[in-house]
């Protein structure tokens, strides 16, 4: 049984938008086999331009379902999270069945019922390895670097802890740091 928690952020969440979340999530039931009991976190915002996200986490033992749209229409936005999740578990079912082909088999899968969709077995497949050598620098060099290259995300040697660490470019134009541990 899917268990549904329903979040808001600057918004009350009223009786109709949570049944219309707990209607087209529970829709999702039939992934799910009976004893992985998953809880299903959903996460309702408003923001001032009227704009609205909607954000939903599922953990299970093996992997971690999780998927946000940011839409005018909080009702679209439920719509194409969902759509997300779906996708993503046949993407993952094809990937644990293309596995099991090759290795013989795996247990404690907990997803049913899905079929899998080939199409997604070939956008996964890795097309093309690059090797390069860390330079060490520290983080705002490493943005610098990363800006005139016209990357997403550069990877680094932390000039101060000797790590392996990656920047990359948020969705809202800042930037984010990546540490490793060492």
């Amino acid at each position: 049984m899917l268990t549904i928690n329903v979040r808001g952020e600057n918004i009350e969440v009223t009786s109709s938008i949570r049944e219309y979340v707990e209607k087209r999530i529970s829709k999702m039931e039939k992934y799910f086999s009976d004893e992985s009991s998953p809880i299903a976190h959903v996460n309702l915002k408003t923001y001032p331009s009227k704009g609205t996200k909607v954000e939903v986490t599922i953990p299970l033992p093996s992997i971690t379902l999780r998927a946000e749209e940011v839409n005018d229409d909080l009702y679209a936005g439920i719509d194409l999270v969902i759509d997300k999740l779906e996708r993503q578990i046949k993407k993952f079912k094809t990937r644990v069945n293309r596995k099991s082909r090759e290795k013989g088999g795996i247990k404690d899968i907990p997803l049913d019922d899905v079929t899998p969709d080939e199409t997604e077995e070939d956008k996964s497949q890795i097309v093309r390895t690059k090797r390069l050598s860390l330079k060490p620098m520290n983080a705002e060099e490493a943005v610098l670097q990363m800006e005139m290259l016209g990357h997403e995300f550069f990877i680094f040697e932390d000039s101060e802890t000797n790590g392996a660490s990656i920047v990359y470019k948020r969705n809202d134009g800042r930037y984010g740091l990546i540490e490793t541990n060492e």
